[in-house]
């Protein structure tokens, strides 16, 4: 499948969702970060919710297919994979494309662990991926507030947002 042809200098919009399952014996990862906790995500790769919503937001920008059709969960290549390796190939494919990001912003939901003081890790991780300035990656933790949207401290979500500009 190929990218959705544009005039150069466009910009586009992409938008990334992930949410997994808590699972004991499984390192934290989010936006490429560990993060302590008690549990990790369940998930064929690494599970970080916040680059695998990014790398949709990013695929889905370019008119690109999903990391589900790109790295199968039933390719045992994938497994326990470094997702911040698989978002590197998505950007090689947005180049290949004619794309490059120029911003994200992203929503982690989830009551616990508490996100804030890592905020600054993961914003700067993911602009170092995206090779954008950290002011352009906005991140956002917020809980559920007594909903059952994320199941509170038994599943983890994220929505990512991405520009990218058309070369």
């Amino acid at each position: 499948m190929d990218a959705v042809s544009t005039p150069p200098g466009r910009l586009s919009v992409g938008l990334g969702f992930d949410a997994h399952d808590f699972a004991p014996g499984r390192r934290l990862v989010l936006g490429g970060v560990e993060v302590e906790h008690d549990q990790g995500l369940a998930g064929h790769s690494d599970a970080d919710a916040v680059l695998h919503a990014l790398a949709d937001a990013v695929l889905g920008a370019c008119g690109l297919p999903d990391i589900g059709t790109l790295f199968p969960d039933t390719d045992a290549r994938y497994r326990d994979a470094d997702s911040a390796m698989l978002l590197g190939r998505v950007l090689a494919r947005a180049r290949d494309a004619g794309c490059r990001p120029v911003n994200a912003d992203l929503v982690v939901v989830c009551d616990a662990p508490k996100l804030t003081r890592h905020a600054d890790a993961i914003r700067g991780r993911v602009a170092e991926i995206l090779d954008v300035e950290p002011a352009r990656v906005g991140f956002k933790a917020k809980t559920c507030e007594g909903t059952s949207l994320a199941r509170p401290g038994v599943s983890l979500a994220c929505l990512a947002v991405v520009l990218v500009e058309r070369q």
